[in-house]
């Protein structure tokens, strides 16, 4: 795990990305909640690519688990925490942080940012949003 700072003007570039995030669909080779969203987040925020082993090496649900297992996580917010910091408790994220909120399948978790009192997530048309109650984990980013 690395520190990692927040550039001095991250809001701008952190709304490009979700305003081009919200027209973009979800899809596992192009637009996933991990390396995609969250990763694309930290490396907007901080100027770090945390996420370059894995772009690219996958295409599917099933492509994806097979990396996430193989990186030896079986969990993608575990995932996540061997890449940033993590909160005691969701309530301490703030904005551009990534949230993690259970889901049932093999990845356990999904991936969403915080901003303000709403988590953005990925949809089937672009970007969903759900209450920053749902998740049960939160990572800091710089």
């Amino acid at each position: 795990m690395i520190e990692l700072r927040r550039r001095p003007l991250w809001i701008g570039p952190f709304n490009d990305v979700l305003d081009d995030m919200r027209r973009t669909p979800f899809d596992w080779k192009t637009n996933d909640c991990a390396c995609k969203f969250a990763g694309r987040i930290v490396e907007v925020l901080t100027g770090e690519n945390l996420y370059a082993e894995f772009d690219g090496a996958y295409d599917d649900a099933a492509s994806a688990y097979r990396v996430m297992r193989a990186a030896g996580f079986t969990d993608l917010a575990d995932m996540v925490a061997a890449y940033l910091p993590e909160y005691d408790h969701p309530s301490e994220a703030h904005i551009g942080d990534i949230m993690a909120m259970p889901v049932d399948t093999p990845f356990g978790h999904s991936l969403g940012v915080l901003n303000g009192e709403r988590i953005f997530t990925l949809a089937p048309n672009g970007i969903n949003h759900i209450d920053r109650a749902a998740a049960t984990r939160a990572f800091r980013v710089g």
